[in-house]
């Protein structure tokens, strides 16, 4: 025959296993919150690398938009071209991606720019970019190419 156990060692048997629950409840939780976020930053890094594949593509019809000869502006297959550029651009922003401004006389900002280029001669405070040498591009507001640019001093 088994002893009864004593009401108090029951309620301190029953604590400890309440305790063991809410531990195994709360590492589970941990685990789900991690196994989450890891996913979240998968998707966004293969979202990433997949745009990243395209932007070589999309570098070479902004070039063929860009280099339009003028005898060629109004034919339909060369609108056809520029439209294709237009929806890609809003395919891409459907996406969160958006072109770093790098503009002629915008500010250079490391963060966003690179500098392939520097203009020693060039006096003045501040360093603005001479001219966009490559697009870049931010990803949900992260950079995932830099703007290469020239820059000059004004």
């Amino acid at each position: 025959m088994t002893k009864a156990k004593k009401p108090d060692e029951l309620e301190q048997q029953i604590a400890d296993l309440t305790l063991d629950l809410q531990r195994t409840r709360a590492d589970f939780e941990n685990y789900r919150k991690r196994m989450d976020a890891e996913k979240a930053a998968a998707v966004k890094s293969g979202e990433a690398k997949a745009i990243l594949k395209l932007l070589p593509t999309i570098d070479t019809i902004d070039r063929a938009i860009t280099h339009i000869p003028d005898d060629l502006v109004d034919n339909k297959w060369v609108q056809g071209v520029a439209s294709l550029g237009k929806q890609l651009e809003k395919s891409l922003e459907n996406l969160n991606l958006a072109r770093i401004d790098a503009k002629t006389g915008a500010e250079f900002n490391p963060e966003l720019h690179e500098a392939i280029q520097f203009d020693e001669d060039a006096t003045g405070e501040k360093e603005v970019i001479a001219e966009e040498l490559q697009a870049g591009y931010t990803l949900a507001g992260t950079p995932i190419r830099h703007a290469m640019v020239k820059v000059t001093r004004q």
